[in-house]
């Protein structure tokens, strides 16, 4: 089920980054009392009342130079209108109502989203005075809030959530979702060209040339795949443009929805500080992921050059150890039908359950050969294991003590499992909790 987006816009310096750590819980924007400081869009999940969506924290609209005052309302304005479905405009309740909140206003309400006007710092008494003013926006009824405080965050969250579904287990579908993570120009869109054969997305060795996520549908070995070309993610002091920060957006986004992540590696260039940030937005949503290094035709290779690129993409990539290599060429199309192989291995691996009794041999087994760690006399006990959800595999394991069981044998246990079943491509989840009674 694809989250809803929510965007926060407004003039620098109302608040925005504060209000956005208090929604998601922690500190993630920087927050400064000086304008303009959040330069790049940034995201996090947010979740009220059981309703889950993306929330985006933007720049302000940056209108000091008056001659591109209305250029900067049109570029930054319609990119938030066009991405999200719920557009939180913040207001500064002390400065009251500004020439740059009507010019912004004004295009608000021609939208068909829904708007929702927030008035900040009304905690201080001298913001008061102004609150009547904003009804001239033509927004509605203001949401008074203190971002700082909390002071009505939660009265302007029940507005945001409305009519978002409650349920967020993920829909069932029949289709491989693949999503096609990496930087720009390192062949995300000649792949995805080369394995449905025509020219859906643009190829262009201008870096950046896919700004939306593109859908393609594709069938291969009677699986039905939908495959997703995403804009390159850029270094953050290289997102010049508005678009390029909500390409961001798009290419997260994207990713939630997907099964199997493929992160395509330029063979050339190697593995990047950018890349490992792009696979691991996947991982930490924990999707199943395969590494495919592109343009392997361009090496000049021996019979060791395989083996140290992996090796190499091991040590840079440790958190994805469970993630395979391939190496390819979407340039003549080298293994990229066993790339298709893969996808189809991984997507199942990912859909795989392990029978209760079949799950508890190979615990069983692995406690024999690796007891339990203990501490003061007290040793860990591990009574039995369920598999409880798919998509990724995820495992409940009752202990006596969950605080007696370092991550480092859960690491084992997790290992065991793999042993027995391969599950290439895919994170697995370890739960423990104490037994009742115990």
């Amino acid at each position: 089920m694809k989250k809803p987006i929510v965007s926060i816009i407004g003039t620098p310096n109302v608040g925005k980054s504060t209000l956005f750590n208090k929604i998601v819980g922690r500190k993630i924007s920087i927050t400064e009392d000086t304008p303009g400081v959040t330069r790049d869009r940034i995201y996090s999940d947010g979740e009220w009342l059981g309703a889950h969506f993306l929330l985006v924290d933007t720049g302000g609209l940056d209108l000091k130079d008056e001659d591109i005052f209305m250029s900067n309302i049109k570029a930054q304005v319609d990119l938030a209108l066009d991405m999200s479905d719920v557009i939180i405009f913040l207001t500064d309740g002390l400065r009251g109502v500004t020439s740059s909140d009507r010019e912004i206003a004004n295009y608000l309400r021609k939208s068909n989203k829904r708007i929702l006007l927030a008035v900040n710092k009304f905690d201080s008494k001298d913001a008061k005075p102004n609150y009547y003013d904003f009804f001239e926006l033509g927004l509605g009824e203001p949401i008074c809030i203190s971002s700082e405080q909390g002071m009505g965050v939660g009265d302007l969250l029940d507005e945001v959530i409305v009519g978002f579904e409650r349920n967020t287990e993920e829909e069932d579908d029949d289709d491989v979702r693949v999503t096609f993570i990496g930087k720009p120009n390192v062949g995300k869109s000649s792949l995805i060209n080369r394995i449905i054969g025509q020219e859906r997305s643009i190829v262009t060795n201008i870096p950046g040339t896919t700004r939306d996520a593109i859908d393609s549908e594709f069938r291969y070995k009677d699986e039905k795949f939908t495959l997703v070309d995403t804009a390159g993610l850029r270094k953050k002091k290289k997102i010049y443009e508005a678009i390029e920060r909500y390409s961001v957006i798009r290419t997260l986004t994207a990713i939630e929805r997907s099964s199997v992540c493929v992160l395509l590696i330029d063979a050339e260039e190697g593995v990047s500080e950018q890349d490992a940030k792009i696979v691991g937005y996947a991982h930490d949503n924990n999707k199943a992921i395969i590494i495919a290094v592109n343009k392997w035709d361009a090496i000049v290779k021996d019979n060791k050059t395989m083996k140290t690129y992996e090796a190499a993409i091991r040590e840079r990539l440790p958190f994805i150890n469970y993630a395979p290599i391939i190496f390819i060429s979407a340039l003549t199309g080298q293994r990229v039908e066993n790339l298709l192989d893969l996808i189809i291995v991984v997507n199942n691996n990912y859909n795989h359950r392990i029978k209760t009794g079949v799950l508890n041999d190979i615990l069983n087994r692995a406690v024999l050969m690796n007891q339990p760690p203990s501490d003061k006399g007290k040793r860990g006990k591990l009574y039995y294991g369920s598999q409880v959800a798919v998509r990724p595999p995820k495992f409940s394991l009752s202990v006596n003590d969950k605080e007696l069981f370092h991550f480092s044998y859960v690491r084992y246990l997790e290992n065991q499992i793999r042993n027995a079943y391969s599950f290439d491509g895919v994170p697995l989840i370890l739960s423990l909790k104490n037994r009742e009674g115990r």
